[in-house]
């Protein structure tokens, strides 16, 4: 088992029907803002493959965004996942409410 394998997720949802519980989990993760347009210019960067197009137009690109409002945004691909378990399966996790945190390895087996 390799730490990367495990993956701390955060509950989201918390859904109890009769024997069953359900849980939406995702990834708890730090966010590291990134600007708006940042992410324009990567993915304009990663869309115009000729170098002297994008040194030509890379400044007026700049010139335009830089008189916009900064806007910040939190991004990340998260994993998500939706576990549906017994009520006494959980009830042995201790009972975990939305937003504790749960470890999950995640390996082939």
């Amino acid at each position: 088992m390799h730490d990367d394998d495990r993956i701390r997720y955060r509950i989201n949802q918390l859904t109890e029907t009769g024997a069953n519980v359900s849980l939406a989990l995702s990834e708890d993760i730090e966010l590291e803002p990134v600007s708006r347009q940042q992410m324009i210019l990567e993915a304009i960067d990663r869309a115009v493959t000729d170098k002297d197009v994008k040194q030509q137009i890379r400044p007026l690109l700049e010139a335009i965004l830089k008189s916009q409002p900064q806007t910040l945004v939190k991004t990340y691909s998260q994993t998500v996942i939706q576990i549906t378990m017994p009520k006494k399966r959980y009830e042995k996790i201790g009972s975990p409410r939305v937003g504790d945190k749960l470890l999950i390895d995640i390996s082939r087996a």
